[in-house]
């Protein structure tokens, strides 16, 4: 019986979206069975909080600055190296189906080889693209030319205008709010569940897998576009739950001026977005003015998220059930996890940028070892991060993980893994030059920004996780713990990756 692996990505997920995590709206009972029978990772931190860069860590096993992705538009360099195409070369069959995002979605759509895959099927040209042989890729809604949206146009071309349109007429992200509480970025989806993206990406999963031989090695990446914004899930499936009934989260301020004090004692992008006065790039709207987000918004927002949570729990669950099917769930290592958070109301704000707290940064994390290795179930609390999936599916392929990975095998017990975990930020567009670079280690968060046009080298983020879970007391100016800030910023500093950094090819949208 051969080795299976199949790696579930989510876009933009919180941690306690998942019922195994303190999680209370969502149903998720299919991850948390994994996590029950597996390891659960109480801290595992992106290395990029975007898409773009944070899928070049998954796949590459290295830093944003080392594998050059250091911003949504910038574009996975031809020759950045791939654990898919060391499974490839081990005689695996390799599989993408979903959201692979390492380049733009952005027309034309033969400009960028993801982009040019789905006009040639679903082999890419020349046997393999970063290690895939086979490709099926999905994003939001029914624009472009990936394989999803055109397989909506051709079958169900009524369902088209049914989708929020995530950008708008200037290619900017799209500010229109919809719903019951004009929230951004959400609207009401007639859409039949069975043609929603997130259906989709499981049935062609499963599609795939029925295809193999029943001796073959294979590694799938099975990458679902929700529950990332737009939140239009099929609006038959919002029965599940009532928005007005959704509890605000614990990281939304409910009054103004407390939660703008402590908007003020953070560096001061924070105020400037939450104000209108800044918007990073491509990460949220550019003419929504957070300030203007109600307690309602957020509710809903909620519950949608939730709703699409649920979705692909269900989805899932469908996938492994063709696994078990065909006798392979025994020796089927499953991990489930997603490229980053969503803020989702913490601090009154939605949506993604520069902002290196827990809703963005602790990110669902689960690895179900195949049963048959006899690995007992664990939870890990020390951190760990996403530069550490490609060593670790190495380790479970039986291949030793080469030197240009970054990260180290996923451990399976508490005490094994590393010391420190470091997460990055780069922009430079419009005006909004922007850099972070934060360790994570030992219970604290602590946060260096570099100079730019928003920033000099005065301003940081210094967290207890113990004491101020929420992230809202930022010590970074208290003199008793100065030395213990010095003491982290120097570690950060010694342990930066080497950077490459390749030019901005295209200003794209998320």
């Amino acid at each position: 019986m051969g080795r299976k692996i199949l790696l579930v990505t989510t876009d933009q997920q919180r941690y306690d979206t998942l019922g195994c995590n303190g999680g209370a709206l969502a149903r998720t009972p299919v991850v948390d069975r994994l996590a029950g029978q597996g390891i659960r990772y109480e801290r595992a931190i992106p290395q990029s909080v975007v898409c773009m860069p944070s899928r070049s860590t998954i796949l590459t096993g290295q830093h944003p600055s080392t594998h050059g992705v250091w911003m949504n538009g910038v574009p996975l360099p031809a020759d950045a190296p791939s654990f898919a195409e060391l499974l490839r070369g081990a005689g695996y069959r390799t599989a993408l189906i979903g959201k692979s995002h390492f380049e733009p979605f952005v027309d034309p759509f033969s400009r960028f080889p993801d982009n040019a895959l789905p006009a040639a099927g679903t082999t890419p040209p020349g046997g393999s693209h970063r290690g895939f042989e086979h490709m099926e890729m999905a994003t939001h809604g029914a624009q472009g030319q990936l394989h999803y949206a055109r397989w909506l146009r051709a079958e169900h071309p009524e369902a088209v205008a049914m989708y929020y349109p995530t950008v708008d007429a200037e290619l900017q992200v799209n500010a229109a709010g919809g719903g019951d509480t004009g929230a951004p970025q959400v609207q009401v989806n007639p859409v039949r569940r069975e043609w929603y993206h997130t259906d989709w990406v499981a049935d062609r999963t499963i599609a795939w897998i029925d295809g193999l031989d029943a001796d073959a090695d294979w590694f799938c990446w099975m990458s679902f576009p929700d529950p990332h914004h737009p939140w239009d899930p099929p609006q038959a499936e919002m029965a599940r739950i009532d928005w007005r009934d959704v509890p605000l989260p614990p990281g939304f301020i409910d009054s103004r001026a407390k939660r703008e004090a402590v908007l003020d004692a953070k560096p001061r992008h924070w105020r400037m977005w939450y104000d209108g006065s800044l918007v990073s790039n491509f990460e949220a709207p550019a003419r929504w003015v957070p300030a203007t987000l109600t307690a309602d918004q957020v509710r809903e927002v909620n519950a949608r998220n939730a709703v699409e949570c649920e979705l692909i729990d269900e989805a899932l669950g469908r996938v492994l059930t063709t696994v078990a099917a065909r006798g392979w769930d025994d020796d089927l290592d499953v991990i489930f996890t997603t490229d980053h958070g969503e803020l989702q109301g913490d601090f009154g704000l939605l949506f993604k940028g520069p902002y290196h707290v827990d809703g963005l940064m602790r990110l669902p994390l689960i690895w179900r070892p195949a049963p048959s290795s006899g690995t007992a179930p664990a939870v890990v609390h020390s951190p760990v991060g996403l530069v550490d999936l490609a060593p670790t599916v190495c380790a479970i392929a039986g291949l030793d993980a080469p030197e240009w990975m970054e990260g180290q095998s996923l451990p399976l017990a508490d005490g094994q893994g590393p010391e420190r975990v470091l997460t990055e930020w780069d922009s430079e567009l419009f005006g909004v030059d922007v850099h972070l670079r934060t360790i994570t280690r030992d219970g604290w968060v602590c946060t260096v920004y570099r100079p730019g046009t928003v920033h000099d080298s005065t301003e940081g983020e210094l967290y207890d996780l113990s004491d101020d879970p929420l992230q809202q007391v930022n010590l970074w100016h208290d003199p008793q713990r100065r030395a213990w800030r010095d003491e982290l910023v120097a570690d950060l500093e010694e342990h930066q990756p080497s950077p490459r950094r390749p030019r901005l090819e295209v200003e794209a949208p998320v």
